[in-house]
């Protein structure tokens, strides 16, 4: 999401990203608003564009995570998950950590 400015350069305000097979899954992850952008309805007018966007519309399960948007999600409809125990993970969270390595 951007925002025009002077000279017509635009500056990036918020993100959002959907990864799915546009079939039977889709994982809406990484939205964010810059501080000084939010509290103008940025965020509810984003997951609008993507939860209408007519390639998802026919999506059989849609998901996200989130520490404390919870009420914000539920406008659209989502919900808790009513069986998490068939859900796994694998959670990587060293991943992007250089090891050190020795010639």
């Amino acid at each position: 999401m951007y925002k025009e400015g002077l000279n017509e350069n635009y500056e990036q305000v918020g993100f959002a990203r959907v990864i799915s097979d546009l079939a039977t899954f889709a994982y809406l992850c990484d939205v964010f608003v810059l501080p000084k952008y939010r509290g103008l309805g940025l965020s509810k007018w984003l997951v609008k564009v993507i939860t209408s966007h007519p390639e998802l519309k026919g999506v059989r399960r849609f998901m996200l995570a989130t520490l404390d948007a919870h009420s914000l999600y539920a406008i659209f409809g989502f919900e808790q998950l009513d069986t998490p125990e068939r859900f796994m993970q694998i959670n990587r969270s060293n991943i992007a950590i250089p090891t050190e390595t020795t010639n």
